[in-house]
């Protein structure tokens, strides 16, 4: 087993334990944590890590992925509620295939599920639009000034939910959803797969009205990405007022030598900044003279 021992704040004493085989466990100030999704309440942070670009030119999974766990960081309870939409997809797949569909006994249980689905469902879509305006500036702003161009950023969220009048009602998104629950129900009962909901939903990334994805650049790829976790950064801070701890991992590699200084002389002014590399001829002299090295 290992175990990684830190504090936070000069006042909460966190413990991990990592076993070899098994759940690892969380402590802190001696205490178990029964959902190890509660160290948010006690520490944040943002990593960025090379295989990061696929938030910007992969597939939509990567993008939620990416939008959930900055959710997540603003809004703790929002990791109970994917987690309760992810367990009721996967009964009701499991229903389809079950006797009770094949008996034509449904109705009222794929009824019951479809209440359950829209309600949650909105209030996934709700905080996920709620974060993507809130980051909007700061990737707007770090764009700029990691591209030093003007080049218009966009970010748009696409959802299979349709002809909203006020996306701020819970009530109005939920009977929406339930709709369009309704109308793919014939086909899901064929496949077995719901094909709407916010696990099919995706974000779009914009530069001059032209998708990054699809057309960007190489360098264009990298320059979003390294500005939606600058942004990530910016918006954490800003919000719960508490610097979060920046972790690099192996990062510079990925870009080229303009970025790579434009990066490190953003970094460390206002969090704490964790950098892992294998070379250290990518740094210059000055950086590396205000930091403390390990080596391993």
């Amino acid at each position: 087993m290992a175990i990684i021992f830190g504090q936070i704040d000069y006042k909460d004493d966190v413990i991990i334990n990592l076993f070899r085989k098994g759940p690892k466990k969380v402590y802190v100030n001696d205490s178990l944590l029964k959902k190890q999704s509660e160290i948010k309440n006690y520490i944040r942070s943002v990593c960025f890590c090379s295989n990061d670009i696929d938030i910007v030119k992969s597939e939509p999974n990567y993008r939620r992925i990416w939008i959930d766990k900055v959710v997540a960081q603003l809004e703790p309870v929002y990791v109970e509620l994917m987690s309760r939409f992810n367990r009721l997809l996967k009964q009701r797949s499991h229903f389809w295939r079950s006797e009770n569909f094949i008996k034509n006994q449904y109705s009222e249980i794929i009824e019951s599920f479809d209440i359950q689905m829209s309600l949650i469902s909105s209030r996934i879509f709700r905080r996920r639009r709620r974060a993507l305006s809130k980051i909007k500036p700061y990737v707007q702003y770090w764009h700029n000034h990691l591209s030093k161009s003007r080049e218009h950023i966009d970010i748009h969220y696409l959802s299979g939910i349709n002809n909203i009048i006020n996306e701020d009602e819970e009530e109005v998104i939920a009977k929406h959803i339930a709709e369009q629950l309704l109308n793919q129900r014939s086909t899901e009962a064929i496949t077995g797969k719901c094909n709407f909901g916010p696990h099919r939903d995706d974000i779009e990334f914009l530069i001059n009205d032209i998708s990054v994805r699809k057309y960007g650049s190489s360098g264009q790829q990298r320059t979003f990405i390294l500005a939606l976790k600058m942004a990530e950064l910016d918006l954490l801070h800003k919000t719960l007022n508490v610097p979060p701890i920046l972790i690099l991992d192996d990062v510079l590699a990925e870009l080229d030598i303009t970025r790579q200084n434009l990066l490190l002389n953003s970094v460390g002014i206002n969090s704490q900044c964790l950098i892992s590399a294998t070379h250290l001829d990518k740094f210059n002299q000055s950086f590396l003279g205000s930091s403390q090295m390990i080596y391993l």
